[in-house]
């Protein structure tokens, strides 16, 4: 990924970077007397971030209005964290597992234990150290990093909240992310029931917890709490587990990372209330009630209430109004280029931008940096548009699961609307030398595409390392990469990637074994 090339060689170059910023010329766009920066940028995620060393590489004079916040929710409250949680249970849960380790001759004697306090430090300090080489990043090329919110006071104008000042630019990318939905009736204390943001403290490893949604966050949260010794409970609004997945995989999934494990759940219910207890004194109450009826159905009290029901945009008190901008739940609406609409049905505004999860496209960090790129190249005059459809996702649970595209169910509506024929091909990792080796036979890759055309509609994985291989799949959506084409490229044998060999094979009727 390009942002963690950037932060990999960072140390190296950075004393130097100034001297390879390109000098703004006469043939790029240039700010004029009148305007402080070519881009400003409110909000420092991943997306601005992102966008900002495009600006910067551009020749274009650039600010970062961070609000303190360098790194945004992906890399001080989500992404970069919780893999660091994800990293050091999934190694508890291996050398827990004594079945899995004996397959492979090896024993462990004696109980595997871990340090809560330790396991949550390596989280915050990988996260620290992150935001750190993101600011080095930043400064190292020049980027003038403004510690204070940023908030539209007009056309090509940006107050800053705490000292007043007001800085003017040529063109604005709004870039504030996004913060946890709570639903009406849960009390977050985060100490005891919590979002996302407090489970990454891991204040205590409760006995049993419940978490309040299905989809990435609490998936991958169970993963943590359960090979560190908890009981899970989901509630889920919903009547199917994991709503946002291919049905498929959402199947394995619930074969592989649910039924194994001390996990149970209730499916469409809301949590009408939540009240929270008292860690090792008092327990958390959680009142259901049916999602159809609203009756009330059930109470459970437990250790702990983690709430994983999605996020909402941090749009709120950001100024839109001062430019007319209505929004849809707090989104901005914006056209494929990424230019800022008055509302759904409104007029573009001039030289005014909005990536990430703030315009609800697509909700995830490197899909914000994308468009950030995106709307610099549109700045600059060479127009662009990102294929959202060509951008991957990955939940890190322990097998990871992984996908790109429409899911099969949305491929056979999309077949149907347009007069297509949906194609399915399928490589099973049981049947792949390097994850049999690994002990890791569990789990497919499916591969979705237009029969006419050969081209991929989607892919989904689930099994050892999905979230690296998916990154094959991504690349051949985004260039109309053929499967009848994938299917004559050489993989490297044994590894994991020719569980994809043997689903393009199989799309166009060869074999692989």
């Amino acid at each position: 990924m390009r942002l963690f090339l950037i932060l990999a060689l960072l140390p190296a170059f950075q004393g130097f970077a100034p001297a390879f910023v390109p000098k703004i010329s006469s043939t790029k766009l240039c700010a004029e007397a009148e305007y402080d920066f070519d881009v400003a940028i409110i909000g420092c995620g991943v997306g601005g971030h992102g966008a900002a060393l495009h600006a910067r590489g551009q020749g274009l004079k650039t600010a970062v209005f961070s609000g303190r916040d360098v790194g945004g929710t992906c890399v001080n409250r989500g992404c970069v964290p919780s893999k660091a949680l994800l990293a050091a249970s999934g190694r508890v849960r291996d050398m827990r597992d004594a079945d899995h380790l004996e397959s492979l001759g090896i024993s462990v004697d004696g109980e595997v234990s871990y340090d809560r306090q330790a396991v949550a430090d390596h989280a915050k300090n990988l996260a620290n150290t992150v935001k750190g080489n993101l600011e080095n990043s930043l400064i190292g090329l020049s980027v003038d990093v403004i510690e204070d919110r940023g908030i539209l006071a007009g056309p090509n104008k940006i107050k800053a909240d705490k000292s007043g000042k007001i800085y003017t630019a040529k063109n604005i990318i709004l870039a504030p992310g996004s913060v946890p939905f709570v639903p009406p009736g849960v009390t977050v204390d985060e100490k005891t029931v919590y979002t996302s943001d407090g489970a990454l403290n891991l204040d205590f490893v409760p006995e049993w917890v419940a978490i309040i949604g299905s989809g990435y966050i609490g998936l991958e949260f169970s993963d943590v709490y359960t090979a560190l010794g908890s009981e899970v409970t989901f509630i889920e609004a919903l009547p199917m587990l994991m709503p946002t997945f291919d049905r498929e995989i959402a199947k394995q999934a619930e074969r592989m990372l649910i039924r194994p494990r001390p996990i149970d759940y209730r499916l469409g219910v809301f949590a009408s209330e939540v009240t929270p207890g008292e860690p090792g004194k008092k327990p958390c109450t959680i009142k259901m009630i049916n999602a159809n009826t609203k009756e009330h159905v059930e109470t459970i009290e437990v250790d702990a209430v983690m709430v994983a029901t999605g996020r909402v945009p941090n749009t709120k008190d950001m100024g839109l109004d001062s430019m007319n901008i209505e929004t849809n739940r707090g989104f901005v609406a914006v056209d494929e280029k990424m230019r800022v609409k008055t509302s759904a049905d409104g007029e573009i505004i001039d030289n005014l931008y909005c990536i990430g999860d703030a315009n609800g496209v697509m909700m995830l960090a490197h899909a914000a940096s994308a468009q950030g790129i995106s709307a610099v190249e549109n700045i600059c005059g060479r127009e662009h548009v990102v294929n959202h459809e060509a951008v991957p996702a990955a939940c890190f649970t322990h097998p990871e699961i992984a996908m790109v595209g429409l899911t099969e169910e949305q491929a056979v509506e999309r077949a149907e609307k347009e007069g297509w024929t949906l194609g399915k091909s399928q490589g099973n990792f049981r049947a792949n030398s390097k994850a049999l080796a690994e002990g890791e036979g569990a789990g497919i890759a499916k591969v979705l595409f237009n029969k006419e055309t050969e081209k991929i509609v989607g892919v989904h994985i689930i099994g050892i390392h999905a979230a690296d291989l998916i990154q094959e799949c991504a690349n051949a959506v985004e260039q109309g990469t053929t499967v009848r084409e994938l299917s004559m490229m050489v993989h490297t044998h044994p590894t994991l990637c020719e569980v994809l060999d043997e689903a393009f094979k199989g799309a166009v009727g060869m074999s692989s074994h």
